[in-house]
């Protein structure tokens, strides 16, 4: 049988076709526009999405005998409040998991309820990215569009509700929200009172591989694929991409370096970091997981690549930085472009240069570009060591880890063995499993991980460098703390 894979990003959809042993048997693309209204915001438009959708079903299934395709699901973008009246329209552009408006409503509510007891409510402290203080944005700024809310979504959700009319939600994806009590996988009722909704206006949970219905007849139609097809909830586009990499169960680690850049590990028990500057969240294999996000890894570089230094290509930028320069550069770089959040929790943070002098070159500065995302990502990493949990390996994926010395950067700054999966299909792979579960394809998660091709790249790290750049970590760190009551005069 054949499944399909959508892996619902921030600049395109990706949609691939995988028969039932993991094989993808081919992929398509389309990109849509991101609107920023104002310094900070992020929005989309829905519609956009289901459109991309459409066209990229039709194309993938051309010359293909479509009545094979079983199922399929979606690994999207997080966080994101996609809001439908009445009439199932949507009520206003999407706001986006890399929106930094909310910084008031976020510390409105943290302070509301303290440290401590939202962490027991919800497993997590408010960031500026989660939905629940965009709900509260809307009601403050927008308080007549809010009262026509009847549906509140995920990006995804919206997806799979246009293609089955079950309003639903997956608990890795909710988890984001700050109004899923993690622990218990329910919607937690403090929270839903604070934010002024009802539980009717959240979507019906499901494990992330459950079966939420079949696609209705006229999306049959319209698309080209049997009504038949089952749809699985889906998941957050992490979660799905850690089940991609086959990071399922203990003991595993995925790091990717996309538009973000996440660490992910699988946990059988739910752990809470004491700070909460970590992520606690539901796994889409029906476990946990802790995650730390920075909201600008790859997107950082391309920032720097095409719109400041005006389109080279990555070989032509990055062919100057050699191993013998790793952990000697003079010259450092924050990569908090849309603010930050593990381990900050500051929308007010920005990206910023700092050690730079007349001998600085052009290459000096993407090589510090990619270090700096590499030791924002290194601050998770130190917060998930210091609870304990021995991290000595980890997957590495995303459109950075492409780059063989960004690879090695990683490798070194991290102080791990990294394997680049040999085919690394991200978020849409992983949906695909999960559409594999839900049509029956196999028991469990696990078991379809266990069935899927494997093998990668290590990236092993040298001590040398290693050792250099843990002198070059220690300055990093202290450039925050001296900018940060800087940052919101800007």
């Amino acid at each position: 049988m054949l499944y399909l894979g959508v892996d619902l990003g921030t600049s395109s959809m990706k949609v691939l076709l995988v028969d039932s042993s993991g094989k993808v048997l081919g992929s398509t693309s389309q990109s849509y526009p991101l609107m920023m209204p104002q310094p900070g915001w992020s929005e989309q438009d829905p519609e956009q999405w289901w459109s991309a959708l459409c066209v990229c079903v039709p194309k993938l299934l051309e010359g293909v005998d479509a009545s094979q395709v079983a199922g399929l699901s979606v690994g999207g973008q997080m966080h994101g409040l996609v809001a439908l009246d009445e009439n199932d329209q949507v009520i206003r552009p999407a706001i986006l998991w890399n929106d930094g408006r909310t910084s008031t409503q976020t510390d409105a509510i943290n302070n509301d309820f303290g440290m401590q007891k939202l962490l027991e409510l919800t497993g997590n402290l408010a960031f500026a990215g989660f939905t629940a203080p965009k709900l509260l944005w809307m009601r403050e700024n927008e308080p007549e569009l809010f009262a026509k809310i009847r549906r509140i979504m995920l990006p995804k959700d919206y997806i799979v509700y246009r293609l089955t009319g079950v309003h639903c939600c997956d608990y890795s994806d909710a988890s984001g929200m700050l109004l899923l009590d993690v622990a218990n996988r329910c919607w937690s009722k403090p929270l839903m009172d604070y934010c002024g909704v009802k539980e009717e206006q959240l979507g019906k949970l499901f494990e992330s591989y459950e079966n939420v219905g079949t696609v209705k007849p006229e999306m049959s139609e319209l698309l080209g694929i049997p009504a038949t097809a089952v749809v699985a909830a889906g998941a957050g586009d992490n979660a799905a991409a850690a089940v991609g990499t086959g990071t399922v169960g203990e003991g595993s680690c995925n790091i990717s370096i996309g538009t973000s850049g996440t660490i992910f590990i699988p946990s059988k028990e739910f752990k809470v970091p004491s700070e909460g500057n970590l992520h606690a969240f539901a796994h889409s294999d029906g476990t946990y997981h802790l995650m730390g996000c920075i909201l600008a890894a790859a997107s950082a570089y391309t920032w720097w690549r095409r719109d400041i230094l005006k389109g080279t290509s990555d070989n032509e930028e990055q062919q100057d930085i050699t191993l013998e320069k790793l952990g000697n550069n003079h010259v450092y770089y924050l990569p908090y472009l849309m603010g930050e959040r593990s381990p900050h929790n500051d929308p007010f943070a920005r990206g910023a240069f700092a050690g730079m002098s007349l001998d600085t070159t052009r290459s000096d500065m993407t090589q510090a570009v990619m270090e700096g995302v590499a030791f924002a990502i290194r601050d998770s990493v130190e917060i998930v060591r210091s609870l304990g949990i021995d991290i000595n390996a980890s997957n590495l994926c995303g459109g950075g880890a492409k780059s063989p010395i960004w690879r090695q950067i990683f490798a070194n700054v991290l102080k791990m063995e990294l394997t680049v999966p040999d085919s690394e299909e991200g978020a849409g792979y992983g949906a695909a499993i999960l559409a594999m579960v839900a049509a029956g394809e196999y028991a469990n998660v696990l078991e379809a991980c266990a069935a899927m091709p494997s093998g990668g790249t290590k990236y092993t790290p040298d001590p040398e460098i290693m050792a250099r750049y843990d002198e070059r970590y220690a300055q990093f760190k202290a450039i925050y703390p001296a900018l940060k009551p800087i940052f919101p005069k800007m």
